[in-house]
């Protein structure tokens, strides 16, 4: 959705990380950059003007000209200044002292408030509460089954006791929603109301009777962020007509400019609260102003893809799995497809990458990364046998043959799969030997038999004699490699003159000593 305002913001920076004093050409060079970059990507007018005025404010101030880096000190401004206009910190869900917590949502048709009504269900449902969708637009044809449909994926229960189509009041829906799901034991309560393909008077009409009816608890605007600068106008209308706490951001995944949604919040002064980023049901969470701000910038959003790897990996096997590749024993290939599966349900390949920093650079690389390359090496390895999947060394010309025409691939693609995986197997057991350096786990501490045997039989002695001098080891207290001066009959017993057995000449009291 971002990625021409982050293509422009990380050209601009690259520029400035060149230079070791930023001059007030440079600043205001700069921030002219920003205000086009931020006006290429639909972000509103008295935004844009707000943003570079602070910007710029801060950017001539002490924290920039006392830096020791004052190109990234600038970054770092436009960071935070990204992450205040965003919203600042992430806006909880309010949950009401006595449940069920009521939610409204509100918004122009085809905003996708159906569709979000059943993600946030979902979202709800995985962090321990008992939601009930509420069918309460009665005017669109099929809204109510779309619900049940979306209820039914989620595994929320809906409560829809008129067929809609224009038949039943969607006021008197709402009111009887409350006490079913205190019956029911609900906590949360999520309605679905009708929209309009514009702002007019009946659509605030009705807004507002539900409003009145049920008294909600959160009252979420739902905006289509591809729309331009009608979010900001319909926003706008809305706040005045019905009011809202919060605004939810629905397809983020498109190829929109979406500056336009970064403008509700600053003209409405009410908080992104979440984020749909796709068209799955987990394709859904709280919007984070901070990671968003460093998607923006190209710095990545590491915290957003750990979350989604604990979520998706067991803590059990994840350890085991571990243990397998730090010691390079053991993987098979039955491992990799079981690794390959986990990663898979974390979301697309390309979606995950783009959380790394510096990925806005690789763009054109990540486009053409295709999730159905990961299904064709599944479909591999599942046409091997057990045997095969354990030991792949055994895999011979004609199990290639049969394994290819099994997965309905060439036998070439089937072959590279096979040498792919022993040369992962080979990099696994070298970092699990630390690769051959000291101070690396396992680095340094083996040698090689031909290497022992050469350190037992010693170093060898030059020929030189004055070489071979030097490298003998001291001796008779000699401290410089030279050897002591011989004495004649040093170091030698009279002939005949033999010690007893166990004497020990320390015990040897001899004048002199105490």
């Amino acid at each position: 959705m971002f990625e021409t305002l982050s293509d422009r913001l990380t050209s601009v920076f690259s520029s400035l990380r060149a230079k070791g004093r930023l001059s007030e050409a440079d600043i205001d060079a700069t921030c002219r950059e920003i205000r086009i970059a931020l006006l290429e990507a639909d972000v509103a007018l008295p935004v844009v003007r707000a943003f570079v005025a602070q910007v710029k404010e801060r950017a001539r101030g002490a924290e920039v000209s006392q830096a020791l880096n004052p190109a990234q000190q600038v970054v770092k401004i436009v960071n935070d200044e990204l992450i205040e206009i965003l919203g600042g910190e992430t806006r909880r869900l309010r949950l009401a002292k006595t449940p069920p917590t009521v939610v409204m949502l509100a918004g122009l048709q085809g905003s996708g408030k159906t569709t979000l009504a059943g993600k946030l269900a979902r979202w709800l449902r995985d962090q321990g509460h008992a939601p009930l969708l509420v069918a309460a637009d009665l005017q669109r044809p099929n809204a109510v089954q779309q619900l049940a449909v979306m209820g039914e994926r989620a595994e929320v229960a809906v409560f829809a006791p008129e067929p809609g189509n224009g038949v039943g009041d969607p006021v008197d829906v709402a009111r009887r929603s409350i006490e079913h799901a205190k019956r029911q034991q609900h906590d949360v309560v999520i309605i679905d109301t009708a929209g309009r393909l514009g702002i007019d008077a009946e659509l605030m009409r009705q807004a507002a009777d539900i409003r009145d009816a049920v008294t909600p608890d959160e009252i979420l605007f739902v905006v289509d962020a591809m729309i331009g600068q009608d979010a900001v106008t319909t926003a706008q209308a809305f706040m005045e007509g019905v009011g809202f706490d919060g605004v939810v951001l629905t397809k983020l995944d498109g190829d929109a400019r979406g500056g336009a949604a970064l403008s509700v919040r600053h003209i409405t002064g009410r908080p992104i609260m979440f984020a749909s980023t796709g068209e799955k049901l987990a394709d859904f969470d709280a919007f984070h102003p901070d990671r968003m701000a460093s998607r923006i910038l190209d710095m990545g959003d590491v915290l957003t893809l750990i979350e989604q790897a604990q979520k998706t990996f067991d803590e059990e096997q994840a350890a085991k799995m571990a243990g397998k590749l730090t010691s390079g024993d053991g993987f098979t290939l039955d491992d990799f497809l079981e690794q390959m599966a986990m990663v898979q349900k974390m979301g697309p390949i390309k979606n995950l990458l783009g959380m790394m920093p510096g990925m806005g650079q690789m763009r054109d690389q990540l486009n053409q990364i295709d999730d159905r390359d990961l299904d064709r090496v599944a479909a591999i390895i599942r046409s091997m046998t057990p045997a095969e999947r354990t030991d792949p060394k055994i895999i011979n010309g004609s199990r290639r043959a049969r394994i290819a025409r099994g997965s309905g691939v060439s036998v070439t693609e089937v072959s590279s799969l096979v040498v792919r995986f022993f040369e992962a197997q080979k990099m696994m057991k070298r970092v699990a030997g630390g690769m051959g350096l000291p101070g690396m786990p396992g680095g340094g501490a083996r040698k090689s038999a031909k290497a022992q045997k050469k350190a037992k039989k010693g170093r060898r002695v030059s020929g030189d004699p004055r070489k071979a001098a030097l490298g003998k080891k001291p001796q008779g207290g000699g401290e410089s490699g030279i050897p002591a001066p011989k004495v004649p009959g040093a170091g030698k017993l009279p002939p005949g003159l033999q010690l007893p057995p166990g004497f020990d000449p320390s015990k040897l009291k001899l004048p002199g000593q105490n």
